[in-house]
């Protein structure tokens, strides 16, 4: 328990208790609890219906408890993640402890990364050191666009870049349909913007490693230390420090979810879903439909998506792994599939066949000997 004001008598506040949950390890939840405290009771009915960015205000006394997940909610499969809305029950406020006893129903939910209630994403990525890659960006921005949020792209590191380089980028970007934020956390330059961008908002902090994100979230939240490492000379590539994914209030009000960085995200939609992830491919069939309805945008006759626009040939590539991805899916669910899928590295499936396991499988002498007690049996029989 932390930031709790002198004259909150806790023992006079009713439960269960309304909070949002900021951080999850192992089997244990860290809670923090609305602002205003005092169950669910009428007066208080209000509170279920904010989102949990608006519980972190500059008015919140900052009160989190360390939970346990009631047995009932284990039983019937009911998941708690970071950013979820739980009701809290027993509060032990000596020794800062709680039982959460219910989730509320989720706006949104994320599987990779883990995160309930999310409202948009703030995808980091740096201009130099390590350099900006298109292809990866692209990638990034795919992968934003498949959850449904928001997207703000915000590049760091401006302060090493000149302003014709970053007035190319600004035009590059725009053609795809992108409005960056340029920044430089070294120079404090754009921080101050960017904050007010994610005011009042839970937004996810994505990016892959080394560009900057622990320091940008140091700038974000003075009061929050996260651990930097620096960029891999050798791979120019950076090296992962955050573990885990946590919810931290910013001062201004919101909440930012710090992921674990990574540095090629899995392209994991359908063939068929993939232009919806490109705003210059969404702008092409708004303005124009094309001739087949499965069209995938490659050689079909009369396509409107086809054409020179810049990330066309990017389009191409991941439409390759979104194939490769809805194939995986089919032979999963095909149990007399003959092939089965081998994960290669670097986002590479390889397909090799099934050994027959009738055919192979080694009986146990249990069940040897029972056949031989069986063969005994008809022969005795028989004579």
């Amino acid at each position: 328990m932390s930031g709790a004001s002198p004259d909150l008598d806790l023992s006079q506040v009713s439960t269960p208790l309304l909070g949002t949950v900021v951080a999850v390890q192992a089997n244990f939840y860290q809670v923090q609890l609305d602002s205003r405290l005092g169950g669910t009771s009428d007066s208080n009915k209000s509170l279920e219906l904010k989102s949990p960015s608006s519980v972190a205000t500059g008015e919140s006394q900052n009160i989190q408890l360390l939970c346990t997940r009631r047995t009932r909610l284990k039983k019937i499969g009911k998941r708690v993640m970071v950013g979820d809305r739980v009701l809290v029950e027993e509060p032990d406020w000596v020794d800062g402890r709680g039982a959460i006893s219910d989730v509320l129903p989720r706006k949104t939910l994320l599987d990779r990364p883990p995160v309930a209630n999310a409202e948009q994403i703030l995808l980091v990525f740096a201009l130099v050191d390590p350099p900006l890659d298109p292809y990866q960006l692209t990638r990034f921005l795919v992968k934003a666009e498949s959850t449904g949020l928001d997207v703000c792209l915000c590049l760091n590191k401006k302060d090493l870049v000149p302003d014709e380089e970053l007035e190319e980028w600004r035009n590059h970007l725009k053609d795809w349909g992108y409005e960056p934020v340029f920044i430089s956390v070294h120079t404090h330059q754009g921080v101050k913007g960017l904050s007010k961008q994610l005011s009042q908002k839970v937004t996810i902090l994505a990016g892959p490693s080394g560009v900057g994100k622990s320091s940008l979230i140091n700038q974000l939240i003075p009061n929050v230390r996260q651990r930097v490492a620096e960029v891999s000379g050798k791979l120019s590539r950076g090296r992962h420090t955050t573990r885990h994914v946590e919810l931290f209030e910013l001062p201004g009000g919101g909440l930012l979810a710090d992921t674990p960085g990574f540095n090629q995200p899995d392209i994991d939609c359908s063939p068929e879903e993939l232009t919806q992830y490109f705003p210059e491919a969404r702008q092409r069939l708004a303005a124009n439909h094309c001739h087949f309805s499965n069209c995938l945008h490659r050689d079909e006759p009369n396509c409107a998506v086809r054409g020179d626009w810049e990330r066309y040939g990017y389009y191409l590539d991941l439409l390759e792994d979104a194939i490769a991805w809805k194939e995986h899916l089919n032979q999963q669910a095909d149990p007399e599939s003959t092939l089965k899928a081998k994960n290669k590295g670097k986002g590479q499936t390889q397909y090799e066949p099934k050994l027959e396991s009738k055919k192979y499988r080694r009986l146990s002498r249990r069940a040897q000997q029972q056949a031989l007690d069986e063969m005994y049996k008809d022969r005795d029989t028989d004579l």
